[in-house]
């Protein structure tokens, strides 16, 4: 189901700076600490229980994705009910057959923004680092039961001591790099 892609990427912009690309901080207004995932899972149907868990979470009805940047294709952006399922998924983002390989989210996607109307969590993945950051729990129980359930899943440090290394390919990450990811994306600091 494809919806109004300008309201799909207007309200992309309210949750994310779609300039920004990671270790920058990419969202605006969520500061809850970051669950980290692989880029790759979140274009797959295993990971549509997870984003629909979120929308409901926070009473979407919906699951906007949109394509910021891509290879070979305009930004496409499309809206799913929670109610669809992870083949539903699939069918709008996927590659099959009767399609080219780059007409595929899948396949050609660099970076996605996913949200849903209430503007209260959001879901970004780039390719390059090859993660997606997940942001907008309501409190800790949520993100850790979350995390139980459609893990597997690492904060910041966890990122950066597990997936982060292969991107450098047996380079040490650069200092200033895990520093920015950690500023942005790590615990808040705690109140005395």
């Amino acid at each position: 189901m494809t919806s109004n892609p300008d309201a799909l990427r207007a309200r992309a912009a309210a949750v994310f700076d779609l300039d920004a690309r990671l270790p920058a901080q990419v969202f605006r207004g969520l500061a809850d600490p970051a669950v980290f995932c692989e880029f790759d899972l979140l274009l797959t149907p295993v990971a549509w229980p997870a984003l629909a868990a979120l929308a409901r979470l926070h009473g979407d009805r919906q699951v906007d994705l949109l394509v910021v940047e891509a290879d070979g294709m305009a930004g496409p952006a499309l809206s799913l009910s929670v109610e669809a399922t992870p083949d539903d998924y699939w069918a709008e983002i996927g590659f099959d057959s009767d399609r080219e390989a780059l007409e595929s989210i899948t396949i050609a996607a660099r970076t996605v923004a996913l949200t849903g109307p209430s503007g209260r969590w959001g879901c970004w993945g780039e390719r390059d680092p090859e993660v997606a950051v997940v942001r907008g729990f309501p409190d800790e129980i949520a993100r850790q039961d979350w995390h139980v359930r459609y893990g597997p899943c690492v904060d910041a440090a966890g990122a950066l001591a597990s997936w982060l290394p292969l991107v450098f390919r047996g380079r040490p990450i650069p200092d200033a790099y895990a520093a920015e990811l950690t500023a942005n994306y790590g615990a808040p600091p705690r109140s005395s």
